[in-house]
């Protein structure tokens, strides 16, 4: 079963993004901000990120070249924000983001994001 991480520090979207991802049966854990996320993934790396841009201690910018610079296997990160500039888009990729998506992420766009980069079957709602 794949693992996912959601990195936000709302705990109303990391709800939402859980149902979401959990509809599809993924296994799926939360962090509250960047350094809670790091502290989880070097115990144990997960198969995706979901990762808000702006958090407190460390916000999603930062995180994701963390994990970028470390000597571990590289899983697929997508960025999940309310700012929606050209700018921060080009920042998240930078940082080693491999999806953009803007806030609210409608559950059709998050799960068929999630399988694509996963290598995961999206035929519809929920994965069989």
């Amino acid at each position: 079963m794949k693992r996912i991480l959601i990195v936000d520090d709302a705990a109303t979207v990391r709800l939402y993004h859980r149902k979401i991802l959990e509809s599809a049966c993924f296994a799926v854990e939360e962090a509250v901000n960047g350094i809670e996320a790091l502290e989880k993934t070097l115990r144990a790396p997960f198969d995706l990120y979901i990762v808000d841009v702006n958090m407190s201690k460390l916000d999603g910018y930062g995180l994701l070249k963390d994990l970028r610079s470390r000597g571990m296997p590289q899983a697929p990160a997508i960025m999940v924000s309310a700012e929606a500039s050209a700018k921060d888009r080009i920042r998240a990729f930078i940082a080693g983001a491999n999806l953009y998506l803007l806030k609210p992420v409608k559950p059709a766009q998050l799960l068929s994001h999630a399988c694509l980069l996963l290598g995961e079957i999206y035929i519809g709602k929920v994965r069989p």
